[in-house]
């Protein structure tokens, strides 16, 4: 039974009804199925605390088309949805709320603070899930994952097990990127780096001696405070003297000597460094070489602690800086302070200013795991997409550091070392994946404790592509759906994800984790700025879904994303999307209204295919391979553009209103000795079969809109979804570049009559004469078989076409690939408006044959460009000159 299409589109009215039609007929589940090939894409989890970006919704509309693509492909399509337990963000959420209840963690305790995260997590942590559920995204949600599932941390304990067995984990008193906001460690890649102005402090620190001092400079001069030595370079003649000599260190009195390493630069400030190993990685490198003692003098939260003269106990290292600075500077110890540009490292969440700070932690050792991985890259295992991001990812294996995993938080998969608790243990540990039932070895005591600290979140988020399949049980899931296919993910994580990732997939698996990866687009506003919160310049996306609907949103971000190329985009662009939407939408109304008008139904029929059928399944045709393989290289923002340009200009622009100037005639119903009705019956089917094509290939990228289309105008039967229709395949045989160059000459003729009817300001609902003098026999012979086509969508009444004939007295004209088109305007139009219109065309012309004359003239030029180009020039060239000649010759017969 035949429904009616409203008038019009209102995506609030179909988004929710058929999404709960895709869930409730389970058309995203994906089951081990040996006769169908997998495709797989694993969600980058969004965070528990995190809300929908712009961001968000690039990345999950790229993933949505691929897989919806692939879906309608054959493929067992599956994408596997899931959210990060994100460490740090997700413990400061729930300490700040007990700060406003006058509480902290400390006071509460571990377990009962991780019960209140976790009743948090229930209550708040699925809103990015449900936010995402509003654009469309065709996940298997009945494999949503969390990084703290029983499974999931079953996986990382057992990864880190392996990894310390085998001898890839230790565990060191080394210097970490301390946060002293949150409390704890993070890694190398997780602090981000800012210019800043600062200053460069010349500092006098007295020899014992009393002969003297030697300056040092440095750009943190609270650190001073747990200073050992003073080092200069062993070459440098200006210190060898005072090598192995006393100091006395200000403020603090205590005694420590100069001396000689081969790090030191003798260009950097004076050439004599102070030494802090306890704040300052190549400080700490240099007291290991030489046996220094490591005083440490900051607290975790960077005030100065207990081992610093009581004087600056408690204050922050910033504070501090001022007061030892006015205390040396009263000492007479400041030689002078510089303006100094500094690279600040800040920490990636909070942007506290990180300290450099001495403390133990766990490490993972990652140079054996690299190399295997950036084999992988490098041999073609693996494709980024743009391919620039490979240099990064090299350049970043190939000088990479121990990752710091250990982290001074509670909420997170706890780390599996237990410690003896018996005192003669002497720090002895089991590493293992359940609390020890056996006796300490070292000892024989049974009692032990796990560590208190937690892993890095990103040592859950590393296993991703395979735990979530089960491992490391070797299950059904995990061998069908493992390795997955596509990435997709945000460059600015290639280290902290991406590059893990491909080593955890390695080392345990032994395969790769992912065959593509595609780097997203930056989404930026119009003035070209980073969207944050601060700026107040990021769009809620549920406020834009709300004005103009999911598809419009989601088209319109892919249609602006060219891949490797950052986004400028605000809220109104939606209106390519919505504007796109009402145009699909008012072409299918078209079509089922005039199929319920003529009440008889037909079957397509191609033996009644004219001139504009055959085009438009050329184009179709033609749209089908290049938008496959637009999709096959990543160009998704291409094959938006290839959908946009056939459903909005050839089928709605042109073919349509084809369509309705048969459907306006009878005759050709005699010909085929079928009633009009029949006729008319099928050429609506046959129009209707090419748009039921058309939205398949746009279900990818439009899923709302293309489904209730279908639903509607399908040839099939009730009840199927497009969501699992097969996705159309290109048949060679049907494209024609003939008819789709002869489609093109009737377009241009019939724009080029618009052009000059609205140039002389002809009413629209007036009806013109036009003569045409043809190039030659093959222009005849096409433009007089389709001047029904002409008439109806150019407004002509008399169409005269022939090689003798006259241009009329009062016309305008043009010339369109050398025949010559006059549009009578007797009675019409004002003839010097006409004349004044041909002035600026001969002069816009003249202006562009100059320019290719000059190039062509141009010996660099002509040395340098390829053939094909140069005689692509002259061809064009030749055109403009035979186009500027007619009309030149039109303007003086004007009257």
């Amino acid at each position: 039974m035949n429904r009616e299409i409203p008038k019009t589109y209102l995506p609030s009215e179909i988004e929710e009804k058929w999404y709960k039609f895709w869930l409730d007929n389970k058309l995203f589940e994906a089951k081990v199925d040996k006769e169908k090939k997998p495709y797989t894409v694993v969600i980058p989890p969004p965070n528990i605390t995190g809300i929908l970006t712009m961001g968000h919704v690039l990345n999950n509309s790229i993933q949505d088309a691929f897989v919806r693509w692939k879906r309608m492909k054959g493929y067992e399509a599956c994408w596997v949805p899931g959210t990060d337990h994100a460490g740090i963000a997700t413990q400061n959420v729930v300490e700040k709320s007990l700060l406003k209840e006058g509480k902290d963690r400390h006071a509460l305790g571990r377990e009962k603070f991780l019960e209140l995260v976790w009743r948090w997590r229930e209550e708040y942590g699925g809103a990015i899930i449900k936010q995402l559920k509003k654009i469309g995204v065709s996940c298997d949600w009945t494999r949503e994952r969390f990084t703290m599932d029983e499974g999931l941390s079953h996986a990382v304990q057992e990864v880190f097990v392996r990894l310390y067995e085998k001898g890839l984990i230790y565990r060191g008193k080394y210097i970490v990127n301390w946060c002293p906001k949150d409390h704890t460690a993070i890694s190398d890649d997780e602090v981000e780096y800012q210019e800043r102005n600062g200053k460069l402090y010349f500092l006098k620190y007295p020899l014992e001696d009393g002969t003297g001092f030697i300056t040092v400079a440095t750009t943190r001069p609270e650190t001073m405070l747990g200073d050992v030595a003073v080092a200069v370079n062993p070459a440098d003649e200006r210190f060898k003297h005072l090598v192995g000599k006393n100091l006395i260190l200000p403020l603090v009195g205590r005694k420590m000597k100069v001396i000689a390493d081969d790090y030191v630069d003798r260009e950097f400030g004076t050439g004599a460094v102070k030494i802090t190993p306890a704040h300052d990685p190549n400080d700490f490198r240099i007291a290991e070489r030489h046996n220094l003692e490591k005083i440490i003098v900051l607290d975790i939260s960077a005030k100065i602690n207990e081992n610093a003269p009581e004087k600056y106990r408690g204050l922050d290292r910033f504070k501090a800086r001022k007061q030892i600075i006015e205390d040396l500077r009263a000492l007479g110890l400041v030689e002078k302070i510089t303006d100094y540009a500094l690279s600040v490292g800040e920490c990636y969440r909070c942007h506290t200013v990180i300290e450099p700070y001495l403390s133990d932690q766990w490490f993972v050792k990652m140079k054996p795991l690299a190399e295997p991985a950036l084999k992988a890259v490098r041999e073609g295992q693996i494709h980024f997409h743009p391919e620039r991001w490979v240099k990064t990812y090299e350049h970043w294996m190939e000088n990479i550091r121990d990752w710091c995993i250990s982290r001074q938080l509670w909420w997170g998969h706890r780390i599996p070392v237990w410690y003896c608790n018996s005192p003669q243990a002497d720090g002895e540990y089991v590493v293992s994946t359940e609390q020890p039932s056996k006796p300490c070895p070292k000892c024989g005591g049974t009692s032990y404790r796990q560590d208190e600290d937690v892993l890095d979140t990103w040592f859950s988020s590393w296993l991703w592509p395979f735990s979530v399949f089960g491992w490391p049980e070797e299950t059904k899931d995990v061998k069908y759906f493992y390795p997955t296919d596509t990435l997709v993910t945000a460059p600015d994580i290639i280290f902290f994800w991406v590059a893990r990732m491909v080593m955890s997939g390695l080392e345990f698996r032994k395969e790769i984790p992912f065959r593509d990866v595609y780097f997203t687009s930056i989404i930026r506003d119009m003035q070209g700025r980073k969207m944050s919160k601060s700026l107040g310049n990021s769009p809620d996306p549920l406020d834009v879904i709300e004005q103009y609907g999911a598809d419009a949103l989601r088209f319109t971000i892919l249609y602006l994303a060219p891949l490797g190329q950052d986004v400028l985009f605000a809220s109104e662009k939606c209106e390519i999307g919505r504007n796109f939407a009402n145009k699909i939408w008012n072409a299918g109304r078209f079509l089922q209204m005039n199929r319920e008008k003529i009440g008889v139904s037909a079957a397509p029929d191609n033996s009644i295919f004219d001139f504009a059928d055959k085009w438009i399944v050329s184009r179709l045709h033609r749209t089908i391979r290049d938008l496959n393989a637009a999709l096959d290289n990543f160009r998704i923002n291409d094959a938006a553009k290839i959908i946009y340009d056939f459903v909005w200009h050839d089928y709605c622009d042109w073919y349509v209103e084809m369509v309705k100037e048969r459907l306006n005639q009878s005759r050709e119903a005699e010909s085929f000795g079928e009633s009009v009705e029949m006729t008319h019956a099928i050429i609506t089917a046959n129009a209707i079969s090419i748009f039921e094509v058309a939205i398949k290939l746009l279900h990818p990228f439009m899923p709302f809109i293309t489904e209730e289309l279908y639903s509607v105008i399908k040839s099939g039967h009730d009840g199927e979804s497009i969501t699992v229709a097969e996705f159309p395949e290109a048949e060679p045989r049907f494209i024609s570049d003939g008819i789709e160059a002869e489609m093109d000459l009737v377009q241009e003729v019939i724009s080029s009559i618009r052009a000059m009817r609205k140039e002389a300001n002809v009413p629209p609902g007036v009806l013109v004469n036009i003569v045409v003098k043809p190039k030659d026999e093959n222009t005849l012979e096409i433009l007089s078989a389709n001047q029904a086509y002409i008439r109806r969508l150019a407004k002509v009444d008399t169409f005269s076409i022939g090689f003798d004939l006259h241009k009329p007295e009062t016309s305008a004209s043009n010339v369109v690939r050398g025949t010559e088109i006059f549009v009578s305007l007797e009675g019409l139009v004002n003839v010097e408006a006409e004349r004044s219109r041909l002035e600026k065309e001969i002069a816009r012309l003249k202006g562009a044959v100059a320019g290719i004359e000059s190039k062509l003239n141009n010996e660099q030029f002509i040395q340098r460009a390829p053939q094909q180009v140069i005689e692509k020039e002259k061809t064009k060239l030749d055109s403009m000159k035979l186009t500027l000649a007619k009309l030149e010759g039109n303007y003086l017969t004007i009257k």
